[in-house]
């Protein structure tokens, strides 16, 4: 099991939006790709994803730019798996990354007849993985008002 990966590929002309730049679109696959395959190495099995929060879009991808993708795990729950995941780009010719979307995803791993299953316990080592657990804690605490109000305007 390891708490985080990372996919390095080169955007594509096919990514592109009406802008000319890297469509959000492809940038959300991407996140979940990422995120996916870190969760699937933590539990062993299959997951599927739950929540996408707090997507940032902090710069543009151009086409042509080396993309970083760097899913790690910051918590887990019984069943659910929660995984910060940030990208990064760069011109091929330069040595300075930039930061380009920030989000936490959120996956339950699933037994073979699609009923959530337990999964490993994350331990937070470092002061870093501590700190980041306790973002993950707090974005619980408001995803429960967010669900909370959404459900107001459902009645």
């Amino acid at each position: 099991m390891e708490k985080l990966l990372t996919l390095r590929f080169l955007a594509e002309p096919s990514d592109v939006n009406f802008g000319g730049k890297v469509h959000g679109g492809a940038v959300m696959k991407w996140i979940d790709q990422a995120g996916y395959a870190c969760a699937v190495n933590w539990c062993g099995g299959y997951a599927v994803t739950v929540y996408v929060g707090g997507i940032q879009f902090l710069a543009p991808i151009h086409i042509g730019d080396i993309v970083e993708v760097n899913a790690g795990m910051i918590h887990t729950g019984e069943t659910s798996m929660h995984i910060a995941v940030d990208v990064y780009s760069k011109r091929p010719e330069s040595a300075e990354y930039r930061h380009n979307t920030h989000c936490v995803i959120i996956f339950v791993a699933m037994d073979e007849k699609g009923q959530p299953r337990k999964v490993p316990t994350y331990t937070a080592d470092s002061d870093e993985e501590k700190k980041l657990q306790h973002y993950a804690m707090r974005l619980m605490e408001l995803r429960k008002g967010i669900s909370h109000e959404m459900n107001l305007r459902k009645s």
